[in-house]
């Protein structure tokens, strides 16, 4: 598998690329914006892109994905439908944040936990990861040990949790109980920064490290673009 990351919108957000390396098709992960410089770099590598997959329906994570869609021709897949009002919400996120060729679009597919998909010769397993928003998805590939988590958890930080229907003690959940059995040694790329394993952020993270998590819970509310 092979992997690159385009940092878009004014939010840096980390859109990811993923890619069969014997079929050379690839999928873009949640394409904020940058769609013409994304598709460029994809034909620079040689690769054809064959889907999109949105994690959940924040404007820096889905609103550049109906132009994509419309310049590849390829499906759109995700998030969770619980996350539809975040989607039909997106024209309005661009323009607070000056983004107004943001678009909200339809998904051809809507996902579910442990829904699996395809591309090329690499399997991908789907984990509803509700906290952050209700319909956040999780993509990760067990053959290498690798995740993107969208804004569920990231280095030494989580998922805000003060946006509309979002929970922490459900975020808490997802990341204890859906991310952590995956095992130590998962490499997760996050919705914003720099990468790290579920390993390291057990040991480490203030929020949702083991130490952490053993005493009296006093959730702190992250802050951040996330």
């Amino acid at each position: 598998m092979g992997v690159f990351i385009t940092p878009v919108t004014p939010l840096q957000q980390n859109c990811t690329t993923v890619w069969c390396t014997k079929t050379m098709k690839a999928a873009v992960i949640d394409p904020g914006g940058s769609a013409d410089a994304i598709l460029g770099e994809i034909a620079r590598r040689g690769l054809t892109l064959d889907q999109i997959w949105i994690t959940h329906g924040h404007l820096d994570h889905a609103g550049g994905a109906a132009e994509m869609q419309e310049k590849s021709g390829v499906q759109i897949i995700g998030p969770q439908i619980e996350d539809l009002f975040w989607i039909e919400g997106i024209p309005r996120q661009g323009q607070m944040y000056g983004l107004p060729e943001a678009r909200t679009f339809t998904p051809n597919r809507w996902l579910n936990d442990g829904d699996v998909l395809t591309l090329g010769e690499t399997t991908w397993e789907v984990v509803h990861c509700p906290g952050h928003t209700p319909g956040h998805v999780v993509f990760f590939n067990r053959a290498i040990g690798f995740a993107q988590v969208g804004d569920v958890l990231f280095q030494g930080s989580v998922g805000r949790t003060d946006f509309p229907k979002s929970d922490p003690e459900a975020l808490i959940r997802s990341i204890t109980q859906k991310l952590w059995p995956l095992g130590d040694g998962v490499t997760f790329v996050p919705g914003h920064g720099p990468h790290s394993t579920f390993g390291q952020e057990r040991q480490t993270n203030p929020f949702v490290s083991d130490r952490a998590l053993l005493g009296p819970r006093l959730f702190r509310e992250p802050t951040g673009p996330s």
